[in-house]
């Protein structure tokens, strides 16, 4: 396995850099067992940093998907992609 072990909170601390959600509205909507689309659809605010997220996942050039909400799940899943593979955490977060 490459990479590096993560913990669910630097995985909570992607999920809201991205969403805007705090911890506590993140873990509201998984206590709701909210669908993916409509997590993303109803995020607080979307980071405006995740435009600057490219680069290929699951064969998919996340930065050319053309349907918007599309294009925010593969940003959301390349961020999850990055941080399993071991990337540094500020490099994730584009800071």
């Amino acid at each position: 396995m490459s990479g590096k072990a993560r913990t669910k909170d630097e995985l909570d601390e992607v999920i809201r850099w991205y969403t805007g959600h705090t911890q506590d509205s993140l873990d509201a909507e998984l206590a709701k067992e909210t669908i993916i689309e409509d997590f993303v659809a109803g995020a607080p605010a979307l980071n405006p940093n995740r435009l600057l997220i490219t680069g290929v996942v699951c064969g998919v050039r996340v930065e050319d998907v053309e349907e918007e909400l599309m294009r925010e799940l593969r940003y959301l899943d390349k961020l999850v992609d990055e941080l399993a593979k071991g990337r540094v955490m500020g490099k994730i977060l584009r800071s």
